[in-house]
């Protein structure tokens, strides 16, 4: 069959605003991906991606995060142990599932700047040990490697009642990710 030349025009023309409407319509389901390899390819770092509106510190007060990971090893004794960085001072923690709060050795909480009179320890809290007294503290942040989680309740225990700082869900619940897995833990915001 034998199409008029301007018959031949018009189907080249609607088929070139397919092709075109089907790009738009790739491009649109696969922003975020490409946004973020343009933004890789630039080296632009994540979350402050130019057009974005959002930087680093505007994306979110509460939660200081971008993505990163830390992957923990078991010691030989199977539990993970961590450098956390509370209040900016350097603390070194078990990471406990179990526990329902981060609570802070004595030592530990003068050493990220907590000084406690013993006034302040006016709950009590339950544990392997028995009952103790626990003073109820707000930490300005806590950073394992490149993740930061800001404003964590928690508790520092009495002098002598705990001997090493444990990181438990006031800080784990607000992580993206806990995952633990042959000897491994991963935690990811």
């Amino acid at each position: 069959m034998a199409y008029s030349s301007g018959t031949r025009t018009m189907m080249v023309e609607v088929a070139g605003w397919f092709v075109f409407a089907c790009f738009l319509s790739l491009v649109a389901i696969n922003y975020d991906g490409l946004r973020q390899g343009v933004a890789h390819m630039m080296g632009v770092p994540e979350n402050q991606e130019t057009g974005s509106g959002e930087t680093a510190t505007a994306a979110s007060d509460e939660r200081a995060r971008s993505g990163y990971s830390v992957e923990l090893t078991a010691g030989g004794n199977g539990h993970y142990h961590a450098e956390a960085e509370i209040n900016g001072r350097a603390v070194q923690a078990l990471v406990d599932t179990g526990a329902t709060m981060v609570v802070l050795t004595f030592e530990d909480a003068e050493h990220a700047g907590l000084y406690l009179k013993d006034s302040d320890f006016t709950q009590t809290a339950s544990t392997a040990n028995g009952t103790s007294r626990i003073a109820p503290v707000s930490l300005d942040r806590i950073s394992i490697g490149d993740i930061t989680v800001r404003d964590v309740q928690a508790a520092v225990a009495e002098r002598g009642r705990l001997q090493t700082t444990l990181l438990g869900m006031t800080f784990l619940s607000r992580l993206e990710r806990v995952d633990m897995r042959g000897g491994k833990l991963l935690l990811q915001d």
